[in-house]
């Protein structure tokens, strides 16, 4: 009988890890999509000028924060997407700045990384 190969099962933990990230972004963007829909409803049925109410944030600042974290979140579950497709090519866990493989804690931390950390160092932010 052979022993289970350790990188498999690293692979799988990887795996699960890209799953549930993705089950989470997603189920985010619903939750975002449903908040920003009744804000668009919101102010199509007020006919209150909130830009000039002061009693707090407008209207027009919560459908533009809604709108921003959507789109972050968009980006995060394209970019969970690109992992998994990375796993199923073997290329996850490669560095793309210098082909090294990835250190495990760095995946761990951030299941969607493409470079290791010298390289993100050295990237223009």
């Amino acid at each position: 009988m052979t022993s289970p190969d350790p990188l498999d099962a690293e692979l799988s933990e990887l795996r699960d890890l890209l799953a549930a990230e993705a089950e989470r972004t997603s189920a985010r963007i619903s939750a975002l999509d449903r908040d920003y829909e009744a804000i668009v409803q919101g102010m199509e049925l007020s006919s209150t000028d909130d830009e000039h109410d002061p009693e707090g944030s407008t209207t027009a600042v919560d459908r533009s924060r809604t709108s921003a974290l959507l789109d972050s979140a968009r980006r995060q579950l394209t970019e969970v997407d690109s992992a998994q497709e990375r796993l199923s090519t073997g290329t996850y866990g490669r560095c793309e700045g210098c082909d090294e493989a990835i250190p495990r804690a760095r995946l761990l931390a951030r299941p969607t990384a493409r470079t290791c950390v010298a390289c993100a160092d050295r990237a223009p932010r």
